[in-house]
C-alpha cells in the first residue's frame, strides 16, 4: 500500500470509532482475554506520548497494564510446579510417624509433632495430622479411659499373673493346678498341682516362683491374682519380701486378671492321660515332671508371634530358598 492509502485507512478506521463511541454513549467496551493480549503485544513498545496520540478506545496505561499481567500470568504458568500442593513428605519421616503412633498408642498429632521437634526433624503439625490420617489412625485418639489391654502391654514387662485350675484324673481325683504367666513373653510357669492346696503348699509355690524368677532375671515387681481363698496371707508375704507386690483383681471384673481364659483351656487338655506329672510328690509340692513340663509349655500364640522360650528364627532372603521351601 502507499502511504496515501494507508492515511485513508487510518482516517476511515478514527472515523468508525468516532461512530463507535457515540453510539455506546456512557457504556464501556468489552475486550476479551485475546483482544487484550493481541492489542497488549502490538501497542507495549510505543512510548505513552505516541499512544496517547492515537485513537484508542482504552487509555494508554490500560494497554501497558494489560501488558503486565500478561506477563505475570506466563511466567506464573511457566513457574507452575508439575505437582501441585506442598512437596511430599519424606519417606522416612513418615515411617517415624506411624512408628511413635504406633508404639505410643495414647499420643496424639500435637504430641508426636513436638517429639519430631525434639530430634531435630521440622514438619507442620498439620502434616502428622494428614499422614496418621492417610493411614486410618485418630490423630487425636481417646485419652480420658485406657482399656486394661493397653495397660498391661505398656507394662508387661513388669506384670506377672497367677491363677488356680482344676483338672480331674482318670481315676477321678480332682487336682488343682497353680501356674504362673509372664505378660512380657507370655511364658507358663507351673508351680505344682495338688488334691489339697493347703497354706503350706500355696507358700512353698510362692518360695519356688521367687527362686525361678531370681535364677532368670526377670523384672517383674507386681503379680496379679484373684481374690481366691486358696492364697494365704504368707503367699503375699513371701512375694513382698522379694520385692513383688501382689495386686488383687476388682471384685467381679475378670479381665483384671484376662489370662485364666489364656491358661485354663490348654493346661488341663494337655494331660489328658493317667496325669504321672501331675502326681503330687511327698518332698515337694511341685509335681514329679515339672520341668520337663516347663520344657514344653502349652502351644498358644505369643506376642508377634514369638513362643515363650524359642524367639523367631532370622528371616529367610535367598530366593531359593523361599521357592522351595522344605517344611517338616
Amino acid at each position: 500500500m502507499s502511504d496515501r492509502d494507508k492515511d485513508t485507512e487510518i482516517l476511515a478506521l478514527r472515523h468508525q470509532i468516532t461512530v463507535l463511541e457515540r453510539q455506546l454513549g456512557d457504556a464501556r467496551p468489552r475486550f476479551s482475554p485475546d483482544d487484550r493480549a493481541f492489542l497488549a503485544a502490538l501497542l507495549h513498545r510505543l512510548p505513552v506520548d505516541t499512544l496517547r496520540r492515537l485513537r484508542l478506545l482504552v487509555r494508554p496505561e490500560t494497554v501497558l497494564r494489560w501488558h503486565q499481567d500478561f506477563m505475570k500470568r506466563r511466567h506464573a504458568i511457566r513457574s507452575r510446579p508439575e505437582r501441585p500442593g506442598r512437596p511430599r513428605t519424606v519417606r522416612s519421616i513418615r515411617l517415624l510417624v506411624l512408628r511413635l503412633a504406633r508404639e505410643n498408642p495414647t499420643w496424639g498429632y500435637r504430641r508426636i509433632h513436638g517429639e519430631l521437634l525434639v530430634l531435630g526433624i521440622k514438619v507442620a503439625a498439620s502434616t502428622v495430622w494428614q499422614i496418621l490420617k492417610d493411614t486410618g489412625i485418630d490423630p487425636a485418639p481417646q485419652r480420658t479411659t485406657t482399656t486394661w489391654s493397653t495397660f498391661l502391654r505398656s507394662q508387661a514387662d513388669a506384670l506377672l499373673a497367677c491363677d488356680f485350675f482344676e483338672t480331674h484324673t482318670l481315676t477321678g481325683t480332682r487336682l488343682y493346678i497353680l501356674a504362673v504367666i509372664e505378660h512380657t513373653s507370655r511364658r507358663i510357669r507351673v508351680l505344682g498341682a495338688t488334691a489339697h492346696p493347703t497354706t503350706s503348699w500355696v507358700t512353698q509355690t510362692a518360695r519356688n516362683l521367687v527362686m525361678d524368677i531370681e535364677d532368670t532375671g526377670s523384672t517383674a515387681r507386681f503379680l496379679i491374682r484373684d481374690r481366691d481363698g486358696k492364697f494365704p496371707a504368707l503367699f503375699d508375704a513371701v512375694l513382698a519380701d522379694s520385692g513383688i507386690e501382689v495386686v488383687l483383681s476388682g471384685v467381679r471384673i475378670p479381665r483384671m486378671n484376662g489370662d485364666h481364659g489364656t491358661l485354663d483351656p490348654q493346661l488341663p487338655t494337655r494331660t489328658a492321660r493317667p496325669h504321672p506329672h501331675l502326681e503330687p510328690t511327698a518332698t515337694t509340692p511341685r509335681p514329679a515332671r515339672v520341668r520337663e513340663v516347663l520344657q514344653h509349655p502349652p502351644a498358644h500364640q505369643g506376642i508377634a508371634n514369638a513362643r515363650p522360650l524359642r524367639t523367631l528364627p532370622p528371616a529367610v532372603t535367598a530366593q531359593a530358598a523361599l521357592t522351595r521351601l522344605d517344611i517338616r
